[in-house]
């Protein structure tokens, strides 16, 4: 048997990271939900922030200092007295140098303090000196939660512009059921990224995006469509929202969760994605069509199930055409990218695509390698007929770029 040696991923090829380089706060109080700031903690770090976490004593009687130093690559800071050294000066350096400061889990104890300007340790010094996005993620029992004092408190935060995320509602670890559970990891990272996203580069801006397949019903139980699994439409979706653009995404059918940030609208055919984007893109800036739309449907559906014929016979189909979604748009002021995922002379076809259906740039891909794929080799084609041959790169990437070459292109209109 031979031995397969490892190569190591091209960067482009990495899974992305949205927040490389982005300063996260994370403020760890005495709850029992800490263990899941650990999750939290790493799963920062993964999408490439470089996270700062802050315990309170409490807290630390949950989970160690060395877990949150070992998965952040950082110290971790629990003391508001620690002596300051050279250019760092403890609660003010930290506050200071944030992109968003995060309070997970936050106990009612904690909520209070901010509430009221209370600095008696590191979490709530550091919160008095940090300009950054304050996000709050509450976590106790369901009474103390709705307590008339807990939610005054909660009412004062968001007045000055915190975010309050969650709680859940679920078992709590009395053993009683109702709110008070930590919002889950992944539902907080979104919020995070929603959060440092507002002042980014697409900021003011209102975006539609399609995305998946389309569904033309043939029967009651069968219907024509393509392998789209939405990916690429549901990352520019989530790139838009992250660089602070109003984002709506306008979906055939798709398992991916939604993008948070965005609005979702869910479609199944052709007549009805076409319906839904006449009417989102009439206060947009620009529509991303990646949504791999049919383009035929059955002339009649069938009211009930087609069986099989006793004799063997065939089933033939008469098809019409779907209505033009991107085409339709071709005089209005949007700004417009298309998708041409083509399985032959694709930059041919691309190129015709951007000139007939008036787009700014289209995205050209082969149709069988990337449909359902994690990743895409594309080639974008520009209205003044630059061709720009990228890489094979997560479609993550591809959608944080694409968000980019927008952003540039709205600048000079």
């Amino acid at each position: 048997m031979g031995i397969r040696e490892y190569v190591e991923p091209e960067e482009h090829l990495r899974p992305f990271q949205p927040l490389r380089n982005k300063r996260i706060l994370l403020g760890v109080t005495g709850g029992i939900a800490a263990y899941k700031a650990a999750d939290l903690a790493s799963t920062l770090a993964q999408l490439g922030a470089d996270v700062h976490v802050l315990m309170t004593r409490s807290a630390q009687s949950f989970v160690g200092i060395s877990t949150f130093a070992a998965l952040t690559r950082n110290p971790v800071h629990t003391d508001v007295l620690a002596p300051w050294h050279g250019d760092f000066t403890g609660h003010v350096s930290l506050g200071t140098n944030a992109d968003a400061f995060v309070v997970a889990p936050a106990t009612a104890n904690s909520i209070a303090k901010l509430a009221a300007g209370i600095a008696d340790d590191t979490i709530l010094a550091t919160a008095l000196t940090c300009a950054a996005p304050l996000i709050i993620a509450p976590t106790m029992e369901h009474s103390m939660f709705h307590h008339p004092a807990t939610q005054a408190s909660l009412a004062t935060l968001r007045e000055r512009g915190a975010i309050v995320a969650g709680p859940e509602a679920g078992r709590l670890a009395s053993g009683d059921y109702g709110d008070g559970r930590l919002i889950s990891v992944s539902d907080l990272v979104a919020i995070i990224r929603s959060a440092i996203g507002r002042g980014g580069q697409l900021a003011g801006r209102a975006i539609v995006v399609t995305a998946g397949a389309t569904y033309e019903p043939i029967d009651p139980v069968r219907f024509m469509g393509n392998r789209s699994s939405g990916r690429m439409g549901y990352a520019v979706a989530q790139a838009g929202a992250d660089a602070g653009a109003t984002v709506t995404l306008i979906s055939g059918p798709s398992r991916l969760n939604p993008p948070y940030g965005a609005s979702l609208i869910r479609v199944e055919t052709a007549q009805q994605m076409y319906d839904e984007v006449q009417a989102a893109t009439v206060r947009a800036d620009a529509i991303v069509m990646t949504a791999a739309v049919s383009d035929y449907r059955p002339a009649q559906q069938s009211p009930l199930k087609i069986k099989k014929s006793e004799d063997g016979a065939g089933l033939s189909i008469d098809l019409v055409e779907n209505p033009e979604i991107i085409g339709s748009l071709r005089d209005s002021p949007l700004l417009k990218i298309g998708f041409a995922a083509e399985t032959n002379d694709h930059l041919s076809y691309g190129s015709r695509k951007l000139v007939s259906k008036g787009l700014d740039l289209v995205v050209v891909n082969d149709a069988e390698a990337t449909i359902g794929s994690a990743t895409s080799q594309a080639t974008i084609i520009s209205r003044d007929n630059c061709t720009e041959s990228l890489p094979e790169m997560t479609k993550e990437r591809l959608a944080a770029l694409l968000m980019e070459r927008l952003a540039a292109l709205l600048e000079v209109r």
